[in-house]
């Protein structure tokens, strides 16, 4: 494993630890060179309320590109969708120890403005 995967799994880590401690849900990212993941823990960290992805059909089918900012926008409104359908209204970001800006942000902001709360 690379010093640079090292690192942002350790802050990971750090973060989750913080999250699992407040007792709230948390709103989990994970991006590849490809896709880009995005779900919803219980605060339990046990079960999986809500997810979406790139690679589901049904969220792709509008897109020319899955690793884009324009993916990631959708992939946030529809996790704070399926999310508040669940009955989650507010969450804890959790980035996967990656650098809060471009498709993170892009995912975190378009959440937000679907009316998730973190």
């Amino acid at each position: 494993m690379s010093e640079k995967n090292q690192s942002r799994l350790r802050r990971a880590r750090k973060t989750r630890s913080r999250i699992q401690r407040s007792g709230t849900p948390r709103l989990t990212v994970h991006r590849s060179g490809r896709h880009l993941y995005a779900q919803v823990i219980a605060a339990d960290g046990q079960n999986t309320v809500a997810a979406a992805s790139t690679v589901q059909k049904d969220l792709r089918k509008d897109l020319s590109s899955t690793c884009s900012i324009e993916a990631a926008k959708v992939i946030g409104k529809a996790i704070a969708e399926r999310s508040r359908e669940a009955g989650i209204e507010g969450v804890a970001f959790d980035r996967s120890g990656y650098k809060y800006h471009g498709r993170i942000k892009a995912l975190a902001d378009a959440a937000r403005e679907a009316g998730l709360k973190f």
